[in-house]
């Protein structure tokens, strides 16, 4: 700010941070983008202006079940929010997307490594629903909001699969890797059939974002992959920590935690997930999100966060278990 980056500059983003995203999906997530296929913009917002990008008609858009919150982004852009089930171990279920796709479809979403199931995708699996959405001429937004946070797998992005940005939307975050939360501070890499319209899009909204951030993002885009290592090992030692936990509480299961920083285990009791996180709240005060929240296959569940220092996590399982010894 005190070099004087607080005016307007490009809707698309200064040159500095275009070139800072480009050389970084090249050297991490294999895409083979250009500076005009990068666009920065805060995560959140580019769900919705993608979605907005994708046709002038209503359609549907498919979403994972459970999954983040993409359906108000969807029907705020016209569109029709269609649910699909992931498998039992969270992983995609190709049968299924083939199932709930119509001549109505023009954009899969999905989410690796995911908010809130902590799943990360193989490359198979992405291979797998590449091919078919490029067979049927259907857009993929791909959130990778998490890449950073991944366990013992590789992160694979399914952009990579292009020979140029084309038909897949990746959708990426500094608000994780670089713990930037309050600067949203993110980008899209597309096609330009999709960041031209983004750009419209934000030039009659946002008109810009702050180029003391843009450039903020470009230096640590550029230089700060060893503080990511620090970070992942910190999450790791937490994610590890938290699974022995729910071990200990009979009525809990959990598939593994493979990346972000969240568990999503299953209980035992009839009680729906928003009575029971209200219950926890009041006689535990342990803060948890209803399962229910993140699609209909949530219920049942509910949505732990272990981003916290490693004592709080210990009392709040602590708290977790003598709740449902109690139940």
């Amino acid at each position: 700010m005190l070099s004087g980056d607080v005016h307007y500059v490009s809707s698309y983003g200064t040159m500095e941070i275009r070139e800072a995203i480009c050389n970084k999906v090249q050297r991490k997530n294999s895409i083979k983008a250009k500076t005009e296929h990068c666009i920065f913009v805060t995560t959140k917002f580019s769900v919705y202006a993608s979605l907005l990008s994708i046709s002038e008609t209503p359609f549907d858009a498919l979403i994972p079940n459970p999954g983040y919150f993409y359906s108000d982004p969807v029907i705020l852009a016209g569109a029709n929010p269609i649910y699909y089930n992931l498998a039992d171990d969270f992983s995609l279920d190709l049968d299924e997307i083939r199932r709930k796709t119509t001549e109505k479809t023009k954009v899969i979403i999905i989410n690796s490594p995911s908010n809130p199931v902590g799943k990360v995708f193989e490359k198979n699996e992405l291979q797998s629903l590449y091919d078919y959405c490029r067979e049927k001429q259907i857009y993929i937004i791909s959130d990778e909001a998490y890449e950073d946070l991944v366990y013992e797998k590789k992160h694979f992005s399914i952009g990579s699969l292009e020979p140029s940005p084309d038909f897949v939307i990746s959708i990426f975050s500094l608000s994780k890797s670089y713990a930037m939360t309050g600067w949203r501070a993110g980008y899209v890499v597309a096609g330009p059939k999709i960041i031209s319209p983004v750009n419209k899009f934000l030039e009659h909204t946002v008109s810009c974002f702050p180029p003391f951030i843009e450039k903020a993002s470009a230096y640590a885009l550029n230089n700060c992959d060893s503080n990511i290592l620090e970070f992942k090992k910190a999450y790791k030692e937490r994610r590890d920590f938290i699974s022995e936990k729910l071990e200990e509480i009979p009525s809990l299961t959990s598939n593994p935690i493979e990346g972000a920083f969240y568990a999503f285990p299953k209980y035992s009791s009839d009680v729906n997930s928003i009575n029971l996180s209200k219950s926890l709240l009041q006689k535990e005060n342990v803060a948890v999100l209803p399962g229910i929240s993140f699609g209909p296959s949530g219920e049942h569940h509910v949505r732990l966060s272990f981003s916290g220092s490693l004592e709080d996590i210990d009392e709040g399982m602590k708290r977790i278990k003598n709740f449902f010894t109690g139940i």
